[in-house]
């Protein structure tokens, strides 16, 4: 007897709807799984005949075939398992094939047949919705997840004998109603009240917020650069639902969220180790998953120690810098993810680290020196809009008992300016000064004769590239949008140029 359920799996961050075609026939007993599944989906074959006998249901033995279609596409999620198991038990008269096309199934089977949490439940449920079906069967504790998603109910399951006393009416399920998540308790937050002195860091810091522009910090060791990233995300504005249903598929996709579900409210904040690989990094693997730049997404990737970073794993970042997304090609797939984040960059001068400093003697050879900064290319530098050189704090800052500026107090003036920014932007579909491209940077940003003078002799005494010019223009504007000021000022353009120290690297 054939039937056919419907299940889903993930290809990128969107979900990718799967039909499970299943058929038994009298025959030499087997059971084969086709459809270019991984071994993760063909083990499942194991786990579904086990956790169907252990709940209490026998089953001939006949020849099983089940096919996954579409065929062309790799399976790697062992979700497939509940509704292979539905398919099976249509296949063999158990449950009626007949109310199957209106569900769709996602769910991993124990061997005893309980229902367990799967990855990607969320894009699974949008393209659930998307394919007009009128409900998905996930696990219990994939409902809050799922019910992110509007207009679909969602039966939320503890084990496999309760879908089966569904299916045949013996058993009467209620769909989900969203649980309360728990709030996070901000009261020991950082926050840049915290930070004593480096005012021209914190600054820099601001306007990077509120044009989303990359900064790179330089500086020695304890001068406080990763102190100050860690920081940058909350001077940020609060994440729209847009974008929080958008950073929140892509937890789903990594298995990031949390236990209880719910909608991610607090950009990203991102930092891997120097030791990180290239896939890590930018994403891969046989089906290409997200890496670091995709879950940084927007919000802040802070790369500490950056020449630390090897050179080939660096120059990835060149992509996603300039075109805010990263594509990745395998055999199988060739994907594209989101990465639109905000760079925040630290690295010490010299291998030392005391080479910019006014107290401490470098011990670093001049070839040392030039081979630890060319670890980092002129393309990449380039891309980042803000270098500034962070300096040892003094005695008297750290013992001040001053309190410096809060969080709170930056972002409101960062909020201020990312409005004037949207209200800029309202019919180009972006939304802050860093993502103008250079045909908008000649409407929007028009630069008065003072202003252009001392940009024209910044990019003669400064050899600065075309890259460079444009990105000198986006913070300036950045800069009058922080001021309130509605044409790009000479004292902007002069901030501006200031803020890109290139003398460090």
């Amino acid at each position: 007897m054939f039937a056919r359920t419907y299940g889903a799996t993930t290809l990128g961050v969107d979900g990718l709807l799967i039909d499970v075609e299943v058929d038994s026939a009298a025959g030499l007993p087997g059971f084969e799984i086709v459809g270019l599944a991984d071994a993760l989906v063909k083990e499942a074959k194991e786990r579904v005949r086990t956790a169907i006998r252990n709940s209490g249901i026998q089953l001939r033995q006949e020849k099983v075939t089940i096919n996954l279609a579409p065929a062309d596409v790799r399976k790697d999620s062992a979700g497939l398992d509940l509704p292979i198991a539905v398919g099976l038990l249509a296949a063999y008269g158990l449950v009626s094939a007949v109310t199957l096309a209106k569900y769709l199934f996602a769910a991993e089977l124990s061997l005893e047949g309980e229902c367990r949490p799967i990855k990607g439940i969320l894009p699974m449920t949008v393209k659930a919705r998307e394919s007009g079906f009128e409900a998905v069967f996930v696990a219990k504790a994939n409902a809050n997840e799922a019910l992110l998603v509007d207009g679909i109910a969602v039966y939320p399951l503890d084990n496999l004998s309760q879908l089966v006393g569904f299916l045949t009416g013996q058993e009467r399920l209620v769909p989900a109603k969203a649980e309360p998540v728990p709030e996070q308790d901000t009261e020991c937050q950082d926050d840049f009240a915290d930070v004593q002195g480096q005012f021209q860091a914190k600054r820099a810091l601001e306007i990077a917020a509120a044009g989303g522009h990359n900064v790179l910090m330089v500086g020695s060791p304890g001068a406080g650069k990763t102190m100050l990233a860690r920081r940058m995300s909350t001077i940020l504005p609060d994440l729209t639902t847009e974008e929080a249903l958008e950073v929140t598929r892509i937890y789903s996709v990594a298995g990031l969220l949390p236990r209880e579900g719910g909608l991610i409210k607090r950009r990203p904040f991102r930092s891997p180790h120097h030791t990180s690989s290239m896939t890590a990094l930018i994403g891969g693997g046989s089906v290409p998953r997200p890496g670091e730049v995709t879950l940084a997404h927007n919000g802040v990737l802070f790369l500490d120690e950056l020449p630390e970073f090897s050179k080939k794993t660096l120059e990835v970042l060149r992509e996603p810098l300039e075109d805010r997304k990263i594509t990745i090609s395998r055999v199988h797939a060739t994907l594209t993810f989101p990465s639109d984040f905000i760079l925040i960059a630290a690295a010490n001068p010299c291998p030392c680290g005391n080479f910019l400093d006014e107290e401490q003697e470098c011990t670093c050879s001049a070839g040392e020196i030039r081979q630890y900064n060319r670890k980092i290319s002129g393309p990449l530098l380039d891309r980042i809009d803000i270098h500034i050189q962070v300096p040892r704090v003094k005695y008297d800052e750290l013992a001040s008992k001053k309190r410096a500026e809060s969080s709170a107090q930056i972002r409101q003036r960062v909020v201020a300016a990312r409005e004037i920014q949207l209200q800029r932007f309202r019919k180009y579909g972006i939304f802050c000064n860093a993502q103008m491209n250079h045909a908008l940077l000649q409407k929007l940003c028009v630069l008065d004769e003072q202003a252009q003078a001392m940009l024209a002799l910044a990019f003669k005494q400064k050899n600065l590239s075309a890259r460079a010019y444009d990105r000198i223009v986006k913070v300036a504007r950045t800069i009058a949008d922080l001021a309130g000021a509605k044409n790009i000022e000479a004292a902007h353009v002069a901030e501006a140029i200031q803020l890109r120290n290139d003398n460090n690297f």
